[in-house]
């Protein structure tokens, strides 16, 4: 009977929803004096954290050891840099990898006026001319594809060859972006600007209740909520990093309590891709491109949730003229779900091995 009740907790924790549902019976407890155990497999692989100013911007990004072409990976909206901690390991053993956090996210400091696809394009840019020193390889997530198109299409000296991690090309641009699922999380940005609101992170959980009960289960808000007061209580100034979250939530929450809702707030109005066609832009590239496409659906009201639909993806690679199309059976930020799976991608693609 024992090795039969293992089996079923094994399974219940094979689930985000059935890891909480165990902690909430019990069977597991927050950790306040938990840290991520990345953070020293990420140290032990010479990842290091560093800053730089570039004008009036704090960039704050992880560096490794030179140990092949430079690679600069951009993370996804509501991410930071560490979002790629589970890869960065292996992918130093053949790249020299530059992870950054860009304006709105992480640890960078960032006016708010600063918040669009040009104006980060152009710090990344210098990003790479000052500090890397060489043109780059870059591979880009959600939003952080955004920018991967935007230096490849304005700064093609500086850019060898882009991967496009499930990029929201063409629906994150206004007002289409009003279709997406995504437009829920840049509405809880702008009402909560408009507001006298001081928590953003318990804001945003308690604003988009549906995301938790679909990620964690019905019982869940109130469980993480608690949690991340009990976390910072006990770890005040450090990130929130939830020991009994599996890791796309947990990194998610971790992000979410850096995030500047000024970033999501100009996707909200459109002001991000103000000066930023996304046709011209991919007309424009001439590097090899890989367009890396995840799971989408389309629900019962026409709502887009996940980053582009088939057609969409159709489109990007009809506009680009060296373009390689992947599709994958993987959540959106790939490199989270399915970690080696992307290595493998990356490493095949930047390198032909």
């Amino acid at each position: 009977m024992k090795e039969i009740h293992s089996r079923k907790a094994e399974l219940a924790c094979s689930t985000i929803a059935g890891l909480v549902v165990l902690m909430l019976c019990g069977c597991a407890t927050l950790d306040t004096s938990y840290r991520d155990p990345w953070h020293e497999k990420d140290a032990a692989a010479g990842i290091v954290e560093k800053n730089v100013e570039i004008g009036p911007v704090t960039l704050n990004y992880a560096e490794g050891p030179d140990n092949g072409p430079a690679l600069l990976l951009l993370h996804a909206q509501h991410m930071d840099w560490y979002s790629y901690s589970r890869v960065l390991p292996e992918l130093s053993k053949s790249f020299h990898v530059f992870a950054v956090s860009y304006h709105g996210h992480g640890k960078t400091k960032s006016p708010v006026d600063y918040m669009n696809a040009t104006h980060i394009g152009n710090d990344l840019a210098a990003f790479i001319e000052t500090v890397i020193r060489e043109p780059v390889l870059v591979t880009g997530n959600s939003s952080g594809g955004l920018l991967t198109v935007w230096l490849a299409a304005n700064k093609p000296d500086l850019v060898r060859a882009i991967l496009l991690e499930d990029p929201p090309l063409f629906t994150a641009e206004y007002p289409r972006s009003k279709t997406s699922v995504a437009y829920k999380t840049f509405t809880t940005c702008h009402d909560y600007l408009e507001g006298n609101n001081s928590d953003f992170l318990i804001y945003w959980l308690n604003t988009n209740k549906a995301f938790i009960t679909k990620m964690a289960g019905d019982n869940a808000l109130g469980l993480i909520v608690s949690s991340i007061q009990k976390y910072r209580a006990a770890n005040p100034g450090q990130p929130v990093e939830l020991n009994f979250l599996p890791d796309i939530l947990r990194l998610f929450i971790r992000g979410l309590d850096y995030y500047d809702p000024y970033f999501g707030d100009a996707f909200y109005d459109g002001s991000w891709n103000a000066e930023f066609d996304h046709v011209e832009a991919l007309k424009r590239i001439k590097c090899p491109v890989l367009l890396l496409q995840a799971n989408f659906k389309v629900l019962d009201d026409g709502t887009l949730d996940g980053a582009m639909d088939q057609k969409d993806a159709n489109r990007a690679v009809s506009l680009i003229s060296n373009v390689k199309y992947v599709r994958i059976d993987a959540a959106h930020v790939v490199h989270i779900d399915k970690p080696d799976e992307f290595i493998r991608i990356t490493r095949s693609f930047f390198l032909g091995k």
